[in-house]
């Protein structure tokens, strides 16, 4: 038995045929993410439905030619993504990405944004009970700001995520979308102690009159997609940090550091426990104890293509400059420059520097090994505060950087006294999606059980 998992990330959408029977990804195929509308007003970022629903149906087509005994659909998504439909699932706004910041700009003439603004008439505890995490750029604080413009359409309107919006256009007909909480909770107006939306906060920010749609489980088909003459049931989708969690096997005691474009440190939790940190929904009824947009690869690509940038000037494009820095960093036993990357601090004032620069320290290696000590200063703060009492036994490493740099690694493990393992897989979200293909098709009875099943075998998925 076989399913397609699609990835629809920042950059790419990325699809894999899944098979179920030797838990190997297959055919892996991928095209660009459709590149934001030109014209729009500062701070927006919007994508054309249809063109993005064509590139999707193109990956899902392709995989279908050579999926045989294809049985779903399953897929998972960049998080924070937001179409306004009609009650048939038709599109009433563009896409309106996690890229999008109009909220941080002034409301309506006023000192304070948006966000400021419907961030006051949101209690500690309420925000506590959203998990955490809120800022600028959610669905939650765009809806807000599109109501007090004016520009909700009327009706019956549903405020679909990404990932359900691409599924309703798949589908002949839908059952109904709804929507799962990973990425119910990517709305911002997802209440973690119900499970449910958080009704009194979406009343009180002048959204009640929306059609929020109702929770679904990544085994319900939600609809039945004709691709090449054939059905194709399709799976409620999940968010992409949670699928990428699940590829890399995440269990009990365990800290992830995903470390790629961007970064995440996690723990699992069992029960609801505030903290200085978000709480976001798993699976298997846990819920994953989260502190994400840590400075990673997007920070550390800024400080490549400064060093490069004179190189491209003159059309050399280098073949392969991470291999240099590395050769740099391991050649420099310790440096005392210091380098903060908080490049993208979004709407607080940047504190990024590099700093104690001297004539015999400023050069690659120093650079980036002063960059990759604040990494793991950074992770051994995160640490902490996800399990201030140490609650865990071993980290488990997942993403690019954290695969590919060895120095990294050492550093970051220098800082703590406990076992570690690597995944050994790149497509950590399509392997999370196998994991989820397993339970949706009555394979395992849990993710856990999944996980298992997987990783029994003598070697791990290939690529």
């Amino acid at each position: 038995m076989n399913f397609i998992g699609l990835d629809i990330g920042s950059s790419f959408i990325k699809g894999a045929v899944l098979n179920l029977e030797t838990h190997q990804l297959q055919q892996i195929h991928r095209q660009p993410f459709p590149n934001s509308i030109v014209g729009l007003p500062p701070r927006h970022f919007e994508v054309d439905p249809q063109q993005l629903v064509q590139q999707v149906r193109s990956v899902v087509e392709d995989l279908h030619t050579v999926a045989k005994n294809c049985a779903g659909l399953l897929l998972c998504s960049q998080m924070h993504g937001l179409v306004l439909t009609d009650s048939s699932w038709q599109p009433l706004s563009n896409v309106i990405t996690w890229r999008d910041q109009r909220t941080t700009l002034p409301h309506l003439g006023r000192d304070k944004s948006t966000y400021e603004m419907m961030l006051e008439q949101i209690t500690n505890e309420e925000q506590r009970q959203l998990g955490g995490g809120l800022r600028a750029g959610l669905p939650i604080f765009t809806l807000g700001w599109l109501a007090a413009h004016d520009k909700l359409p009327a009706g019956n309107v549903i405020p679909m995520s990404l990932p359900d919006f691409v599924l309703a256009q798949l589908c002949d007909s839908a059952l109904s979308p709804g929507i799962e909480p990973t990425n119910a909770a990517a709305h911002g107006a997802y209440n973690i102690a119900t499970a449910d939306w958080h009704h009194p906060v979406i009343e009180r920010l002048g959204l009640g009159n929306l059609q929020w749609p109702p929770m679904r489980t990544i085994s319900d088909v939600v609809g039945v997609a004709t691709i090449n003459g054939k059905s194709l049931p399709c799976h409620a989708p999940i968010g992409d940090h949670q699928a990428a969690l699940a590829g890399a096997f995440i269990t009990d005691r365990e800290l992830s550091l995903n470390i790629a474009t961007g970064s995440q440190a996690s723990l699992l939790a069992n029960e609801v426990r505030y903290g200085e940190y978000e709480i976001r929904p798993f699976f298997d009824g846990q819920l994953l104890n989260t502190i994400v947009s840590i400075p990673a690869g997007r920070s550390l690509s800024l400080l490549v293509n400064l060093l490069t940038e004179l190189a491209r000037a003159e059309g050399i494009v280098l073949a392969d400059p991470w291999a240099t820095i590395g050769a740099s960093v391991d050649a420099i036993e310790q440096t005392d420059l210091s380098v903060n990357m908080d490049f993208y601090a979004g709407t607080t004032p940047s504190l990024a520097n590099i700093s104690n620069i001297r004539g015999d320290n400023l050069s690659v290696g120093h650079l980036f090994r002063a960059a990759f000590q604040r990494m793991a200063d950074d992770y051994t703060g995160c640490a902490k505060r996800l399990s201030p009492d140490d609650e865990w036994e071993r980290i488990v490493f997942s993403g690019g950087l954290a695969q590919k740099l060895v120095s990294l690694r050492e550093l970051i493990l220098a800082k703590f006294d406990h076992e570690y393992r690597i995944c050994q897989s790149t497509e950590d979200s399509l392997l999370g999606l196998m994991t989820l293909a397993l339970v949706a098709s009555g394979k395992a009875e849990s993710v856990a059980e999944a996980m298992r099943l997987i990783t029994t075998d003598d070697e791990w998925p290939a690529e």
